[in-house]
């Protein structure tokens, strides 16, 4: 049924009155809440956020119209908002370079259903991929970095992504993409990384973690932006290691992190459960 499933997520001053007067626009209408998350950072002038999913019949033909009659609430609060269909369903491109753990994982839970998406293309900038997502049924560009040809091989990934898809995940594709780019998605570019940053920036993290002797090693999942590993964190998770690991078991279960890590990420972003709020987020899980 979730072709009749709508989502409302807003941000705006706290004030009494705006729970009843979103609640009461959606009965006008003749939705039926089925889910609500609210939170406000302080109840006497702080922000706040809510998230609701509603059942309406007729949703698909109606979307545009209930849009325009709920500006009027809107002006009142002075709402940032968004109302949107659970389908069609957000499409996602995936870029990736040459390690596989997240793009393959990614695509297998989204052809068993877990993911919430559409996915019409990966791009890489390696070659080596291609027959590892061919039985997925997904379409593989192969767009080089030639020498000096990074801000052109970015135009080239633009020009096959505008209009076509509505948010990017970079499945440890290990290129910095400009601020160009980047104003393209506004928080709409995922990056996954280890949580050794910043101690461990840089080349053979896992080797300098093992020979610092770490007990924890995690992912973190964050919204890209002009800040390199800076950018608003959706999710993040660690497990436990000890002496016994050497650089490979640690690489081994640090993939296994960023792997669920990432999934996560995706799938909150899909059904609308990230707020950005200044560098950090509001997430609805």
């Amino acid at each position: 049924m979730l072709q009749h499933r709508g989502r409302l997520v807003v941000t705006c001053p706290d004030q009494p009155g705006i729970v009843a007067a979103i609640s009461q626009f959606l009965f006008a209408e003749g939705a039926n809440i089925v889910q609500s998350d609210q939170y406000s950072t302080d109840p006497w002038g702080g922000q706040f956020f809510m998230r609701v999913e509603f059942d309406l019949p007729g949703l698909a033909a109606r979307h545009d119209a209930l849009k325009r009659a709920f500006t009027g609430v809107a002006a009142r609060f002075d709402m940032r908002w968004e109302l949107k269909r659970a389908e069609p369903r957000p499409r996602m491109a995936i870029l990736v370079s040459r390690e596989e753990h997240c793009l393959l994982d990614l695509l297998w839970r989204w052809q068993a259903g877990e993911l919430p998406v559409d996915i019409p293309m990966v791009i890489s900038n390696h070659p080596h991929l291609a027959d590892r997502v061919k039985p997925f049924g997904v379409p593989y560009y192969h767009l080089p970095i030639e020498p000096g040809g990074k801000q052109r091989q970015e135009q080239q990934m633009l020009a096959l992504l505008r209009g076509r898809v509505d948010f990017v995940v970079l499945a440890r594709y290990m290129q910095i993409l400009s601020s160009e780019f980047l104003e393209e998605f506004p928080y709409r570019v995922i990056n996954i990384h280890h949580s050794f940053l910043p101690a461990f920036a840089g080349a053979r993290p896992y080797h300098r973690a093992y020979e610092r002797g770490v007990k924890l090693i995690g992912a973190t999942a964050h919204y890209a932006t002009e800040e390199l590993d800076e950018g608003p964190i959706i999710e993040q998770d660690v497990i436990r290691v000890d002496h016994r690991d050497d650089p490979e078991s640690l690489r081994r279960k640090g993939r296994d992190i960023e792997r669920l890590v990432l999934a996560q990420a995706v799938k909150l972003h899909a059904e609308d459960r990230v707020i950005v709020f200044g560098n950090k987020t509001i997430v609805f899980s």
